[in-house]
């Protein structure tokens, strides 16, 4: 066993800095715990300032290259994110027989297959569970305590940014744009947030669930994504007045053995437990064949938080060091589950549109639906606005192709003037 395990740091930003912090302030707890001394050796930084903002020593300050080729640093920890440099350093640390720990969920997400082969090849580990839930471990729960269970549904609100516009949105009733620039005014949202409205961010950390979870190799660019950008004021409100909460959810499940993967908005029952997950917190909903339904909430992001997912893996690489058990859980996807098209999903549609407000107008919606295999569940009429009226239809469960081909013969009607949205509804048992 050693008593010293040497780590390389390769950037000193948001997570970069609170994983040095952590590892400063608990440096004696950790110690004992892992019965060997981790010591920060190297830190990849460019700015000076970021290095004395943490009580850094200048003269650990150094590049990745140098941390990659030193042969006394054993842990590589990535957290600069990208895809390139971040990829090279990696697959070079690896080869370098040196353990790695990242938050990279956009590497992961389009590369973890290639990363993953390169970590079995040469018996190390590489561990990312900062890479999804920021400081909820769900990677570990799945891969390991749920590792009984054939999961058969992951669904959760993991980005805070779009989490805090949308509660935002139905607490206070305000606009899609008003919730955005607070969110900016706060740091809650980029500056150039169109990562996180539009469902990217999301699409990248279900890559990377649906993965895990069902043992199939799912890519970024695998994912079916839609964003929040297009959801109304009204549209919360009509989803409050049909007992509904508006979420990004991300979806993956397996169904008739194949995968559906997926990122959108959708409505959700107020009873759902992820309903009542606000802000900017997050939450992963799983349900497993013999453990039933559970769920994990916690904060998604965040300096210490998704530096708390960092560390966890540090210092369960060091004490598969100390006990020479390295590389134990690699690479799990050894299925090859064909991915569902999004026009052959189930779901439940909401309908907002505007048309005349004159006698046979519904009725001829009506038949459209019909004749393409499409039930209503219900149909209401808001208030007469002179000759137009907007309507609110919710379906029953359906196929999608069948719903958009309806909803492209219905947009030609004379008598409909706008579809203004179309939001998914997932229910609880479906």
């Amino acid at each position: 066993m050693k008593d010293l395990i040497n780590i390389g740091l390769i950037g000193l930003g948001t997570v970069g800095s609170g994983v040095y912090k952590i590892l400063a302030t608990h440096r004696e707890d950790f110690k004992r715990k892992v019965g060997a001394d981790l010591v920060v050796k190297a830190i990849a930084e460019k700015s000076s300032e970021k290095a004395d903002a943490v009580g850094a020593n200048r003269e650990i300050i150094t590049d990745a290259k140098t941390i990659i080729e030193d042969p006394d640093i054993d842990i590589v920890v990535e957290v600069i994110g990208g895809i390139e440099p971040a990829k090279s350093f990696i697959l070079e640390a690896i080869k370098k027989g040196k353990h790695v720990v990242t938050a990279n969920k956009e590497l992961l997400a389009s590369h973890g297959e290639e990363i993953l082969k390169m970590a079995d090849k040469n018996k190390v580990d590489v561990f990312f569970e900062a890479s999804v839930g920021g400081g909820i471990p769900i990677i570990h729960l799945l891969k390991e305590c749920l590792a009984s269970n054939k999961i058969l549904k992951v669904m959760g609100i993991v980005n805070g940014t779009t989490n805090y516009i949308l509660t935002m949105m139905s607490e206070e009733g305000c606009s899609f744009e008003k919730a955005l620039k607070e969110a900016q005014q706060k740091g809650y949202a980029e500056r150039d947030p169109s990562a996180d409205i539009e469902g990217r961010d999301a699409a990248a950390k279900i890559a990377i669930l649906a993965s895990i979870a069902f043992n199939s190799r799912v890519k970024f660019s695998d994912v079916s994504v839609e964003g929040i950008s297009k959801i109304t004021a009204k549209d919360i409100l009509h989803a409050k007045e049909m007992n509904y909460v508006v979420k990004l959810l991300a979806v993956a499940k397996e169904v008739d053995e194949e995968l559906e993967v997926r990122v959108h908005p959708a409505m959700i029952p107020v009873k759902h437990p992820l309903a009542s997950v606000n802000g900017v917190y997050n939450a992963i909903f799983v349900e497993g064949d013999s453990v039933g339904e559970v769920m994990f909430f916690g904060q998604g992001a965040g300096s210490l938080p998704a530096a708390s997912a960092v560390v966890g893996d540090i210092i369960e690489v060091a004490r598969n060091i100390q006990y020479g058990s390295s590389g134990k859980i690699g690479c799990t996807c050894f299925r090859n589950l064909n991915l569902r098209p999004i026009d052959e999903i189930n779901s439940k549609y909401y309908l907002l549109m505007n048309a005349a407000d004159k006698p046979g107008v519904l009725a001829k919606i009506a038949k459209v639906f019909g004749d393409n295999n499409v039930s209503l569940a219900s149909v209401i009429q808001k208030g007469s606005q002179g000759s137009t009226a907007d309507l609110i239809l919710v379906t029953h469960l359906l196929k999608e192709k069948n719903f958009r081909m309806a909803l492209n013969q219905i947009r030609k009607l004379s008598e409909v003037n706008e579809i203004c949205n179309v939001i998914r509804v997932e229910e609880s048992n479906e």
